[in-house]
């Protein structure tokens, strides 16, 4: 017996040194990485304003930061309604039962993009990392768009922003209570009283993408041009304003494809077959343009210069969908097409500071009720936007949580009858016989409209122009490039200026937050209204889960609105995006800012086919 336990020893610990051995000799393992020759090219119409998550409130510039940085949770890329799935985390987070205690756990072993200022060695992320970029937008000097996400909320947060007014530094070492990093791997947000719906900041890379403190100190108020994070791309190529370029980042996490869309979702269903299971990235490269015009946009896509058209220009639907359904040619092209309803409104915000549009007085009211009610809005639904569109009544999308299709306001009513006798009864009248009525005490009065120089926005000052000559009210037109009005808007110098804005979370408080008092200015309250019955309502809501009773102090909301006339409400979205076959895995996610490009991948050799065609 004893012998023959020997022979079995000795066995053993010559094959383990045999493996040891050949395991040495070998080569060793090669990091993944995507396929070269997949390369995905498409354009934005708008330039990107900066690669710091904080300083950014655009769409497009949240697609691109969002394949760079990580948030800790995303959305599920085929579940219809939307669902929430961890991306950084091991699970979702643990919530207190009174929705005031939040805590995160993160998985090991995810590193940022590589970069000198880590001394080349792989910097993993942690905890504390999350707890540092929130932090930042704190920070007052940073002026960070979703401030008001964090500040009324976070327990310490006023404290810690407080401190930095006072000594002209933000302390970036003094902790806060709500916001702690308990050991390497877990972090916890604690609130000042319960909000069910905060779970989605963790979804908004302006809110929850993770930096490194090192790359930010490295580069200081310049950061947002020298991006480095943990997500699956990193930036290769820049030209701003005109074009980015992003390769897979070799210290990419091992992810793979994994979705849930509904049974009945055939679509949804197709994509999930062809890749659950795949390693993600699939796509080594994505190429950004920023081609503002339309029709060079399309046509770059018609002549596959492009591989994907994010986004149809409206000025081509009825040619490429007419009837909602793809033209004949584009089919035998085999052209791939989605429609999708946005969760996005189409608006014109006026300044309640302004000294002729703004105020609460009933004169001012009547005069943005008014101008409301003379914009024709389905002539920029029919003629601008060639039938892409739906009216908006209520200043939150059909399909958030809070939506009732039962219930509509007049923020979206033409009525320009009513619209005349309104301005006739407050003394905005004719008095000199230019056909243009004056304020109520003679002087002057012009809208002082603002739109950028591309050509759908042309169309669009040009059905305000015939609205508003209709009811003999003048306005003239001023264009700039879209970061300058975004500067001046944050900055509340501009009388009214007509805008989209697209949904961050799956909840109507996306948009009803943009009226609270005190995210006024670059927070999100563009029209920097103020109301103490809204202000209140709004606070309550927050407290709430969805339920009916939070739907109905939605719609209080939204008759307050509806009373003060702070915005016009235009229209909701049909958005179509068009690709070639090649192109696998494509679907507009229902929160446009939401980064799609880890979960696409191309067909190569389909690719190789339709090169050789070019």
């Amino acid at each position: 017996m004893y012998r023959a336990h020997m022979t079995v020893r000795i066995f053993a610990l010559f094959s383990l040194v045999a493996l040891a051995i050949a395991a040495h000799s070998q080569t060793p393992a090669q990091p993944y990485a995507p396929d070269p020759n997949k390369v995905l090219r498409y354009a934005f119409e708008i330039a990107e304003t900066s690669f710091d998550p904080i300083r950014i409130s655009d769409v497009y510039s949240n697609i691109v930061n969002g394949g760079m940085f990580d948030t800790p949770l995303r959305f599920d890329p085929l579940a219809r309604p939307l669902k929430l799935m961890p991306n950084t985390t091991t699970a979702l987070p643990e919530i207190s039962a009174d929705y005031t205690t939040f805590t995160f756990r993160l998985k090991p072993g995810i590193y940022f993009a590589p970069h000198e200022v880590f001394g080349g060695k792989k910097r993993e992320l942690i905890a504390e990392d999350y707890v540092y970029s929130m932090k930042r937008i704190l920070d007052p000097a940073l002026s960070a768009t979703q401030l008001g996400e964090l500040e009324d909320s976070v327990i310490g947060a006023k404290e810690a922003i407080t401190e930095a007014r006072k000594t002209g530094r933000f302390n970036y070492d003094k902790p806060i209570e709500g916001l702690k990093a308990l050991d390497r791997y877990t972090f916890q947000i604690r609130l000042e009283k319960p909000k069910p719906i905060f779970i989605y900041v963790f979804t908004d890379c302006r809110v929850s993408c993770a930096l490194a403190r090192e790359v930010v100190e490295r580069y200081g108020m310049d950061v947002g041009s020298h991006p480095v994070g943990t997500g699956p791309y990193r930036l290769v190529n820049w030209r701003r304003s005109s074009f980015m370029g992003f390769e897979a980042n070799p210290n990419f996490r091992e992810e793979y494809y994994d979705a849930s869309p509904e049974p009945d979702d055939a679509a949804g269903q197709a994509i999930l077959a062809k890749m659950k299971g795949k390693r993600l990235p699939q796509i080594h490269r994505f190429e950004v343009a920023v081609i503002e015009e339309r029709q060079p946009r399309w046509l770059s896509f018609l002549s596959n210069e492009f591989d994907l058209i994010w986004i149809l220009p409206e000025d081509f639907a009825t040619v490429a969908l007419p009837n909602k359904q793809l033209a004949p040619n584009l089919k035998k092209l085999g052209m791939q097409y989605e429609i999708t309803p946005a969760l996005d409104i189409r608006f014109l915000y006026f300044n309640m500071d302004d000294p002729q549009v703004g105020g609460y007085t009933p004169e001012k009211i009547a005069l943005r009720r008014a101008i409301s009610l003379g914009y024709k809005a389905d002539d920029e639904i029919n003629i601008v936007l060639k039938g892409m569109a739906i009216p908006a009544f209520n200043p939150y999308s059909p399909g958030v949580a809070g939506y009732d299709p039962n219930f509509r306001s007049s923020m979206g009513e033409y009525n320009p009858t009513r619209a005349k006798a309104l301005l006739d009864m407050y003394g905005y009248i004719d008095r000199d016989g230019d056909g243009y009525r004056e304020m109520p005490d003679g002087s002057p009065f012009v809208l002082k409209t603002n739109s950028t120089p591309i050509d759908r926005d042309k169309q669009i000052d040009e059905v305000w122009k015939r609205s508003m000559d209709a009811i003999g009210i003048k306005m003239d037109v001023r264009k700039a490039k879209w970061p300058d009005l975004l500067k001046e808007s944050n900055a509340g110098k501009l009388m009214v200026w007509f805008l989209g804005g697209s949904a961050t979370s799956p909840d109507a408080n996306t948009w009803l937050q943009t009226f609270y008092g005190p995210n006024e200015g670059f927070k999100g309250n563009r029209s920097r209204f103020k109301n103490k019955e809204y202000d209140a309502l709004f606070e309550r809501a927050e407290t709430m889960p969805d339920s009916p009773e939070r739907t109905k102090i939605y719609q209080q909301m939204t008759r307050i609105l509806a009373t003060y006339a702070p915005q016009r409400v235009n229209a909701h979205r049909l958005l179509a995006d068009a690709w070639y076959p090649y192109v696998v895995g494509f679907r507009r996610p229902l929160v446009q800012g939401q980064n799609w490009w880890m979960f696409a991948d191309i067909d190569v050799p389909l690719m190789k086919q339709y090169e050789a065609k070019r």
